[in-house]
């Protein structure tokens, strides 16, 4: 019942609406008729085997890959337009499987160097906003150290950070466990926790199905370019509907 009046009350407030998306990598058709809402603090994990088109589907979100057919609006713009590409980036924050953190330069100046670039910020402010992020992800006492001096777990939670400091709308994670270690993997889905407990709107492409079935609003589930089913976790996890999903779900959680 209370999942039905969320709904109800988030409708009219989208934030990524796609309507019958088509991708192809050559002759490869990667994404197939894709539909899919997203409302405004909603939180989506998409799973599914590798080769899926998971990957694909989250970086045409961010205007990472064109799509060839169908329609794609970010916050009521148009991806398809690519005059407002900028403008929709600096909406979404993108943390990927590898960290992505300029090796030369220090946590801090990882974090600070968007927002002065892009958004104009002072350095001042954008220090002072950084230290709030690099305090929310524990790792502020690491500001003044290089990405090489620290462990994986660390760099991913310094690189979600950084996705922070441009302050977005929408956060999205490409498998952003997948490189780490096993015992580093706890803090960074600790760190992706808090984040979806603050209210902010994420897609998150992963295979660690405990966080899905604690964080998810909506969980999907995509095959051969395809979205098969989707469902709150826990009819998606007790009663999956399509024999592709129950032997997946078998597959995953037998590990």
């Amino acid at each position: 019942m209370h999942n039905s009046s969320r709904e109800e009350n988030t409708q009219t407030n989208l934030v990524i609406q796609i309507a019958g998306l088509n991708k192809w990598f050559d002759d490869f058709h990667v994404l197939k008729d894709i539909d899919l809402e997203v409302s405004s603090g909603e939180k989506i994990v998409i799973c599914g085997p590798s080769g899926s088109g998971k990957s694909t589907l989250i970086r045409c979100i961010n205007a990472l890959e064109k799509y060839q057919k169908g329609t794609l609006e970010v916050q009521g713009v148009d991806l398809g337009d690519l005059k407002d590409i900028r403008k929709v980036r600096e909406e979404i924050g993108m943390v990927f499987q590898q960290f992505n953190l300029f090796p030369h330069l220090t946590v801090m100046e990882n974090l600070t160097l968007a927002p002065v670039w892009v958004q104009k910020i002072s350095a001042k402010q954008t220090e002072e906003l950084a230290d709030s992020y690099l305090e929310k992800v524990k790792m502020q006492e690491h500001a003044h150290k290089y990405p090489s001096q620290l462990s994986g777990g660390q760099q991913q939670r310094v690189a979600i950070a950084r996705a922070l400091c441009m302050k977005p709308k929408i956060m999205l994670f490409d498998e952003p466990t997948s490189a780490l270690d096993p015992e580093m993997i706890g803090e960074v889905l600790e760190t992706m926790t808090s984040l979806a407990n603050s209210g902010m709107t994420m897609i998150c492409v992963t295979h660690e199905m405990g966080f899905a079935r604690q964080v998810a609003n909506r969980i999907i589930f995509m095959d051969e370019g395809k979205i098969v089913e989707q469902n709150n976790p826990q009819l998606f996890f007790e009663n999956p509907e399509s024999e592709r999903l129950k032997k997946f779900l078998s597959q995953i959680l037998s590990h």
